[in-house]
């Protein structure tokens, strides 16, 4: 921020606020960033690296799960050290992101596996980066903008989609146009955008949070998330500190080790459990519980569907990437008008609908082709644009006592859940889709040593998070079948190429998992005289200027 700025800031306090809110959009912007930067690559770094569908999932998974541990973590003390603080490390691991993943690439021309560690250990750096930033970013717009939670934390959550369509552009383009650029190239656009939000935060005094400035003790802050909620946090964290130190289920663990780390799961809660006393706010249980599916159904089905959809979209002529763009795009058009929807169909309405439009819209998918995919595609976008940014919304309106803890710890549980469970059970999904089409086909049934009984026999079984159990095909026995069968590997390869798509209609489920709880989440409302927002006593600050900056109606349901 330049003298001239600060200067504006230090007299306006509506500008301070502007210039706080667009530093942090622009901070969501740099987690998209990272998010589809890397995804984008997973299919390269499979190649270079030989990963199976699920190990890929699994790279890509660790780029998600640690963003919980930074979100909750830094949730515990942030009121502590400050939101500054916050932004400060979330901008460092940026840059170690951008500096380890550009080194990987030169690296990996001589050593690739110290290559594929590089991408791994700087992707574990990164998410915690992201998490950092949602840490601070969630609290502070809920503070500035009190009475209108959920309409300015959709317009805050823009700034995700905005990275994808920014990020997709410029990955496809650089793919159209500068095929021979390395990947290297990609992996440093990050950059860009981080050290924008650095230069627009740096100067600026951040205010206290809600919860401090009225008076909410840090204890009721933590029983408002109680031992329900560390429970939940304590599984997903064990099975991802077993898949963790078993290098993705290739040096499977003693009985000490997975009893030692269920017992730190136990001390964890144990811990908090004497602490808070409670159970936690049963609303606020039911709302992580639903934030599982809705974590896969968004950032795992956006995760997987440049890879999922590449066959299906040469029909079309285009690139899958596309179909993340498109999506992305309406997400940021239909966040900056969430106000009005939000006040006429209220946060859990908006929920409902959107769950609903987001199973059609997989189901769509899972079956298009060409051109028809961009209709289906318009329904899953529609549907999925107000999931994380409502919830979030819902959460602060319904427990506000819980801070900055209950607002990002449910981000937290949900990034967790999909970078733990819901990136390897997608692609183990796949992996189960391609065993089926191929088992299927007209080219392996006439194999004898391929098909018994109508299942695939060249496969192998593994396990990942010492739970989820699949199989993949063995490549080698599969090859060594079909040796002196040409026209039947053709067939085969075929088969192959398309079946990944039919894994989109099982993932249909997550959204009408959360379809029929928001239907019951209205009933209850209903019951207890409508929804309305329980907003705690807060005094105005020339830092969270909330009537005059807001604008519009403190409606109830917003």
């Amino acid at each position: 921020m330049d003298d001239a700025q600060q200067v504006r800031a230090s007299i306006d306090p509506q500008a301070h606020a502007r210039l706080l809110f667009w530093g942090c959009f622009v901070a969501l912007v740099t987690t998209s960033f990272a998010f589809v930067g890397r995804l984008f690559l997973i299919d390269t770094w499979g190649a270079e690296f030989d990963l199976d569908p699920a190990q890929k999932g699994r790279l890509a998974g660790i780029g998600i799960w640690p963003f919980a541990v930074s979100i909750i973590l830094f949730s515990l003390v942030i009121d502590r050290v400050g939101y500054k603080t916050a932004m400060f490390c979330a901008f460092l691991g940026h840059m170690v992101w951008t500096v380890t993943g550009v080194a990987a690439y030169f690296v990996g021309r001589q050593d690739p596996q110290t290559a594929y560690q590089l991408v791994y250990w700087g992707s574990l750096v990164c998410a915690l980066a992201n998490g950092t930033v949602e840490a601070f970013i969630n609290p502070l717009v809920a503070t500035m903008f009190s009475r209108q939670k959920t309409k300015w934390l959709n317009i805050l959550h823009a700034g995700w989609p905005a990275g994808l369509v920014v990020m997709g552009v410029l990955f496809i383009g650089i793919g159209r146009f500068f095929p021979t650029a390395p990947w290297a190239v990609k992996v440093g656009l990050i950059g860009v955008p981080a050290v924008a939000y650095f230069a627009m935060l740096v100067g600026l005094k951040f205010p206290q949070s809600e919860r401090v400035t009225a008076g909410v003790s840090y204890r009721e802050m933590l029983q408002e998330f109680g031992v329900g909620g560390a429970l939940i946090v304590a599984v997903l964290l064990v099975l991802q500190l077993m898949d963790f130190f078993s290098a993705g289920g290739t040096e499977p663990l003693s009985a000490a080790q997975k009893w030692g780390f269920i017992g730190i799961g136990v001390a964890m809660v144990a811990a908090f459990g004497a602490y808070t006393r409670t159970p936690g706010r049963g609303l606020l249980l039911v709302l992580v519980l639903v934030m599982m599916p809705l974590a896969t159904t968004e950032i795992g089905t956006d995760g997987w569907i440049e890879s999922i959809m590449k066959d299906a979209t040469k029909e079309g002529g285009f690139h899958s990437g596309w179909i993340l763009v498109y999506t992305s795009a309406i997400m940021l058009v239909l966040r900056f008008l969430a106000g009005p929807i939000v006040h006429a169909l209220s946060p859990l309405g908006v929920l409902t609908g959107s769950a609903l439009l987001a199973a059609v819209g997989l189901g769509f998918l899972s079956m298009s082709g060409g051109m028809a995919i961009l209709g289906a595609a318009t329904l899953y976008g529609i549907g999925k644009t107000f999931f994380w940014p409502t919830m979030l919304g819902v959460v602060s309106e319904q427990c506000p006592k819980g801070g900055a803890l209950t607002l990002n710890a449910i981000s937290g549980i949900g990034m967790l859940a999909v970078g733990t469970l819901g990136f390897p059970y997608i692609g183990a999904l796949q992996a189960n889709r391609e065993i089926q089409a191929v088992a299927a086909s007209d080219a392996a049934q006439a194999v004898p040593a391929l098909v018994a009984d109508g299942e695939l026999a060249a496969v192998k079984h593994k396990t990942i998070y010492e739970v989820i159990r699949y199989q993949t095909i063995d490549e080698e026995r599969l090859q060594s079948s079909l040796a002196a069968r040409p026209e039947a590997a053709a067939e085969i390869a075929q088969a192959r190429e398309r079946s990944s798509q039919g894994a989109l209609r099982d993932m249909a489920l997550f959204p009408l998992i959360m379809l029929a709880a928001y239907v019951g989440l209205m009933i209850y409302f209903r019951a207890r005289g409508g929804y309305q927002a329980e907003l705690l006593t807060v005094p105005a600050s020339p830092v969270r200027p909330v009537e005059k900056f807001t604008g519009g109606l403190p409606a109830a349901v917003e």
